[in-house]
């Protein structure tokens, strides 16, 4: 398992969260949602990042990290929160590329003899008969985003976005446009406005 800045990419990777696409990964990709239900949303006024946030590298911000701080501080502040620096929630966030395979098989062609009647232009049903079957190999990136919001007082977990789905090399090319894109999607779990207990039904 890779980090972005391990990646390959300039300096850092994509959301991904297209994170959806997630922004950047396929149509398939999905993204869960969670919040604690014992925590007092209504007492939540004001955030901050935490000072690690993202996969930084070294002493420096990575684009995707800044990236991701704007995009996340729109949302926040589209749901009435405000910066500060003694903040009641911390913003969390990071993402991971994953090399993984994929296996798969269908039936082969079938080619001379009493089947060679079809020409070519399709093959057996591969059910029975001994039919013989053909191994397809293919290489895909998975990456998995997360969005978390931690009590600081408390220092507890109380909301979390979780994406996970492929990543297009296109995504990654367009970065700061599919983070744009992805984290409102993560957002749109995220069920209330600073001030408020009660859940908005679908976000806000």
């Amino acid at each position: 398992m890779r980090s972005l800045q391990e990646s390959g990419i300039p300096g850092s990777l994509l959301l991904i969260l297209g994170f959806i696409s997630l922004g950047g990964c396929a149509s398939s990709a999905k993204i869960l949602f969670d919040y604690d239900r014992g925590a007092d949303f209504g007492s939540y006024r004001t955030y901050n990042f935490m000072e690690d946030a993202g996969p930084n590298t070294g002493d420096y911000q990575s684009f995707f990290t800044r990236y991701m701080i704007d995009a996340i501080t729109i949302e926040m502040e589209k749901r009435g929160y405000t910066k500060s620096d003694n903040p009641d929630l911390l913003v969390n966030f990071n993402a991971v590329l994953q090399d993984k395979t994929k296996v798969s098989t269908s039936p082969a062609p079938m080619t001379g003899g009493y089947y060679g009647y079809r020409g070519g232009y399709y093959s057996g049903w591969g059910v029975g008969y001994g039919y013989a079957t053909e191994t397809h190999v293919s290489q895909y990136t998975e990456g998995t985003y997360n969005i978390d919001l931690v009590d600081n007082a408390k220092k507890q977990l109380v909301w979390e976005a979780v994406g996970v789905g492929r990543v297009s090399e296109e995504a990654l090319e367009n970065l700061e446009h599919r983070v744009r894109e992805g984290v409102p999607k993560f957002f749109a779990g995220y069920p209330f406005v600073a001030g408020s207990a009660a859940p908005v039904t679908g976000g806000s």
